[in-house]
Parts: C-alpha cells; sequence; structure tokens
C-alpha cells in the first residue's frame, strides 16, 4: 500500500502492513507489524522491518504531514546535535501527497519510565522505588535543560531504559531557546512545573526533596519553590480542563458518539465489553441485584462474563419529569464526568466506564451509566462498632481526614454526603454518587456547600455519640486557607 492510504485506515488499520518507502539507498518496503500510537488520519508509530532491519516507524498522512514531519525532525536533529541520548535515526522521508516518515533504530525491550512508575506507585510515597525513578527522569531532564533545549511534552514515558542508558524520545515536542546554553530560569520553571503537575498530588509537599535530583545535574539557577508551584498549579488546572473536555469526544482515550438519538463514551480500552452492557443494560438491571429501583433512579448490582459492574438508570418519570430533564445534560452525564474529574485527581472513586443518554432529535430522556463494583463496606458499616466508644481504627479516620482535606484543596463539594455515599476500599474512602458533585470556582461558592456537605455528613451519627464528637473535632470547620 503507499503511505497516503493510512488516511483512511481508521484507529485500528489490519496488520501486518506493508508501506512502500524510498531513502536514497532507493524503494523499499517496510512491513509494520505492530501499532504503539495511533491519531486516526494523521499519525501512525510502530514497529516494523525494514531493509531486514527492526525499525520504530513514524508515519505521518494527512493535510498536516509535512509539518509534523519537519517538527520531528528538526526536534530529533537537536538532540543528537547537543551529544543528548536519543534513538538513532536510519531513515527519512517527505513526498509530497503521500506523507513523511521517520525510521529509527528498535530499542528491543526499552522501558519508558512510565511503566517503571507503574511498577512502584502503589508503594509509599516517595519510597526508594519512586524515588529512584523521578530522580533518574529529574536527571535526564536537568541534562536536556542545560543543553538550552526542552520537552513540550514532558513525561516519564517519553524516556526509555535501555542497556543502562536512558533515551529521550518524541523528538516533536523537542524545542530550543539556545542550543548549547544552559536554558533561562523562567523557562526551567515552566517545563519542570510541566513534569511535576503530572505526579500524584501526594508527592505535593516533596518538591522540594525531588529537586535535588535536578541541581546535581544542572544548578545554573536558583530555583524558587513559591514560583515552582505557581507553575505546577497552572498546568495541573489546565491539564484538568483539558482531560475534561476529553471524556466527551472521540480521542485516544475515550470512545464518543454524539447524534440525534444518543450520546454515548466509553473508556476506550473498555469499548468491546461495554457496548454490549448498553445494549441490554435494561436486562442485565432486571436479573441484577437491585439497591434502588423506581423514582429517579435505579442502581443494580450485575454480573458480566465474570465481573461485577453497577449500573445505574436515570429513570424518566413522568411528561412533567421529562420536561425539566430534556434540555439539559443528563444526571449520568454529569455523574460520568465528575467520575472522571475524581480519577483523574487521584481522589478514590468506583472507575466510570461508560455512559449512555438515549435521545430523540436531540432530546435527552432516559440515560444510563455503569461504573466499576466496590466491594468493600460503607462508612455506616465500618464504623458501626464504634460509635458508642468512639475507638474508630486511626488509620481509617486519617485517610477520612485525608479525604477531607483533598476535597477541601480541590473545592470539591459532594452534595449528599451521606454515610452510604462513602465505602472503604484498598485502604482509602472512595465517594459513589456523583449527580450533584461540583468543583466551585471560588471559596465564596465553595464555603457554603462545604458546610452543607460537612452538616450532611455529621448527622450520621447522634451528635451525643461518642464517635460524634471524635469526628466532629478532626474534620475541619474553618475553610479560609483554601482559597
Amino acid at each position: 500500500m503507499h503511505l497516503s492510504d493510512l488516511k483512511n485506515a481508521g484507529r485500528t488499520p489490519g496488520l501486518q502492513l506493508t508501506i512502500a518507502l524510498a531513502d536514497a539507498a532507493g524503494p523499499a518496503d517496510l512491513q509494520l507489524l505492530s501499532l504503539l500510537r495511533v491519531l486516526p488520519g494523521q499519525r501512525y508509530v510502530g514497529a516494523g522491518v525494514w531493509r531486514g532491519r527492526p525499525v520504530l516507524a513514524k508515519l505521518l498522512v494527512g493535510s498536516k504531514a509535512a509539518r509534523h514531519f519537519q517538527r520531528e525532525l528538526n526536534g530529533v536533529k537537536l538532540l543528537a546535535a547537543q551529544g543528548l541520548t536519543t534513538p538513532l535515526l536510519l531513515a527519512d522521508g517527505l513526498k509530497e501527497g503521500e506523507g513523511g516518515w521517520l525510521l529509527f533504530e528498535f530499542l528491543e525491550d526499552a522501558e519508558s519510565l512510565g511503566d517503571a512508575w507503574a511498577q512502584v506507585e502503589a508503594l509509599p510515597v516517595l519510597a526508594d522505588g519512586q524515588s529512584a525513578v523521578l530522580a533518574e527522569a529529574l536527571g535526564a531532564i536537568a541534562q536536556l535543560h542545560s543543553k538550552g533545549l526542552w520537552q513540550q511534552d514532558l513525561h516519564l514515558d517519553n524516556l526509555l531504559r535501555h542497556d543502562g542508558q536512558l533515551y529521550l524520545i518524541d523528538g516533536a515536542g523537542i524545542c530550543a531557546e539556545t542550543a548549547g546554553q544552559p536554558l533561562s530560569r523562567q523557562k526551567v520553571l515552566e517545563n519542570l512545573g510541566v513534569f511535576f503537575a503530572q505526579l500524584p498530588k501526594s508527592l505535593e509537599p516533596f518538591t522540594e526533596e525531588l529537586l535535588v535530583y535536578y541541581l546535581l545535574s544542572n544548578a545554573e539557577h536558583a530555583l524558587p519553590l513559591e514560583a515552582l508551584q505557581k507553575q505546577i498549579d497552572k498546568v495541573r488546572a489546565w491539564r484538568l480542563r483539558d482531560y475534561l473536555i476529553k471524556v466527551g469526544r472521540e480521542c485516544t482515550l475515550f470512545a464518543v458518539q454524539r447524534g440525534a438519538f444518543a450520546l454515548r463514551a466509553i473508556r476506550r480500552e473498555e469499548e468491546a465489553a461495554m457496548v454490549p452492557v448498553l445494549e441490554q443494560a435494561d436486562a442485565l438491571l432486571d436479573q441484577g441485584h437491585l439497591y434502588k429501583t423506581g423514582g429517579a433512579a435505579s442502581v443494580g448490582k450485575v454480573d458480566v462474563a465474570g465481573r461485577t459492574l453497577v449500573i445505574k438508570r436515570y429513570n424518566i418519570k413522568n411528561f412533567a419529569h421529562w420536561l425539566k430533564r430534556f434540555w439539559r445534560p443528563s444526571r449520568a452525564w454529569h455523574s460520568w464526568r465528575e467520575g472522571n474529574r475524581l480519577a483523574f485527581l487521584g481522589i478514590a472513586t468506583p472507575k466510570p466506564l461508560a455512559v449512555l443518554e438515549k435521545r430523540f432529535l436531540w432530546l435527552r430522556s432516559r440515560a444510563y451509566l455503569i461504573t466499576e463494583y466496590l466491594p468493600g463496606p460503607d462508612i455506616i458499616e465500618r464504623f458501626a462498632p464504634y460509635v458508642e466508644s468512639g475507638d474508630a481504627p486511626e488509620t481509617e479516620l486519617q485517610a477520612l481526614d485525608q479525604l477531607f482535606a483533598r476535597l477541601i484543596a480541590e473545592r470539591i463539594s459532594h452534595g449528599d454526603f451521606k454515610g452510604h455515599n462513602l465505602f472503604w476500599q484498598e485502604d482509602r474512602w472512595a465517594l459513589i454518587d456523583l449527580d450533584s458533585m461540583c468543583q466551585h470556582g471560588s471559596l465564596g461558592s465553595f464555603a457554603p456547600a462545604y458546610a452543607r456537605d460537612r452538616a450532611r455528613f455529621m448527622r450520621n451519627w447522634p451528635q451525643s455519640s461518642a464517635l460524634y464528637q471524635v469526628i466532629d473535632q478532626r474534620l475541619p470547620k474553618d475553610i479560609s486557607g483554601a482559597a
């Protein structure tokens, strides 16, 4: 096939593909054996064979191919010119009407630092395994900055371990201020802000400690912690906004279909499993274990292919109820968006898997939300033995402190903070029933909402009980510091 044929190949072209390319030595076919990353109709990255040699191929097609090819090529040349470790570029080309290609040496058994981090992420905060991965990353970033370069798309997956060396990849994101001269302090702060903003919030108290790993390789500038934190906060806010846009559009992470008769969104990796669940959601609810039925919502636990899920169906009770609901996003959609918000922020909640709004000529009706099932007890059940004594386990009380601290820091109100909406799961309290959840833009709107949440939460236990007194003393009343 010709390179330009990839424009219409979609997200999952059939493999293996034979693509006719050419370099200075003449024409030769690329055998594309696997795909690692796809931007449909624009960019296909995968492993293959070229002139009998394994290669990593970056194939660029469509109307933006020439621009993307040049960015990638310029970035690769910048890295190589500054003596930074990056995969060797074996061949490249750009053909009008076809597209562009860059073929790199294939690093067999290479491991991204993103994969390395996934193996240690569950360890205690800043355990030795975590420190080792972050030290390696920050050392590589420092070397990049010392050469006057920075990576716009700076994350752990753009750093590869191979044969004891760390390789910088993705030339398209490489930029230069003055190549060969150390990056200015402002650019350093901006780029480090991108890196730290992608780390778990739990690591934020250790930013200064982690910076030492950077300064060991590049001590050109003093890096004020306050200025860096401003950059981190700025990037975090941008990343959250961008992510919440993605939950509602077709992209690498989500499969989304919008039309006059339905809106359907599914986590991309769950698409094959969730499509049939959505198609038979009513039947599954009828057969499953119902927690709540009738009225505005029906909620049930269902088993599908050996997997336990929760389906929540948002009903239309009557014509008057429909008149109130058809013109605005469904509560299922709101819960989908807010569940993804919490997951992005690292606040425990059942993983949202799929959502479906049924429509008639764009007018909304019944809607469905599918999430993972949490088997743990809710806080009412978990704390029932301690109501009179107040001797609840300290680890669980601390987890409650941490949850409230995160909600306050992010200015998030739940809207229905009864105990049955808080589950103990994997040493954390997880929030469910997010129909009324809201992230506030100001302390002025958040403060009264938090006061209502706190008051509703405390009503889970008699005011005269010892447990009430213990929790009441621990949970913040004054949140003026949340600004």
